[in-house]
């Protein structure tokens, strides 16, 4: 079952940490590759909403940034998802160029570790 909330709903109902932040997984929308990892304060979840365009905090700067707004490599908003905690949001974007502030596709290229893989007993 779906459940489709509104954006103010949604807003109050995100569960933030002690900074006043919640990270927020970009995907791509077609190819569903995870992108980046970034995060967002309450704030910055409203302007992703409301404008078209991804908005994040950047915690080393302490300001809000939009990919693309220096690189134009910019992401525009498809969909957004909260996950069953309400503690990590799924943004689905149009990726627009590098996601990678290193150029790349993807934050996640070539930055593969070496894992003993599972299966199912």
């Amino acid at each position: 079952m779906t459940i489709s909330v509104s954006g103010e709903t949604m807003l109050s109902q995100l569960v933030y940490d002690a900074h006043g932040l919640i990270p927020a997984i970009i995907q791509d929308d077609d190819s569903g590759q995870v992108l980046m990892l970034a995060w967002m304060d309450q704030e910055a979840v409203r302007r992703t909403l409301t404008t078209g365009r991804v908005t994040f905090w950047s915690r080393s700067r302490q300001e809000y940034w939009r990919k693309g707004d220096t690189s134009g490599h910019a992401q525009y908003v498809r969909s957004v998802q909260f996950d069953c905690d309400a503690d990590t949001l799924l943004v689905r974007v149009e990726q627009i160029g590098a996601a990678c502030h290193l150029g790349t596709r993807t934050c996640f290229d070539d930055r593969n570790v070496d894992v003993v893989v599972g299966a199912p007993e």
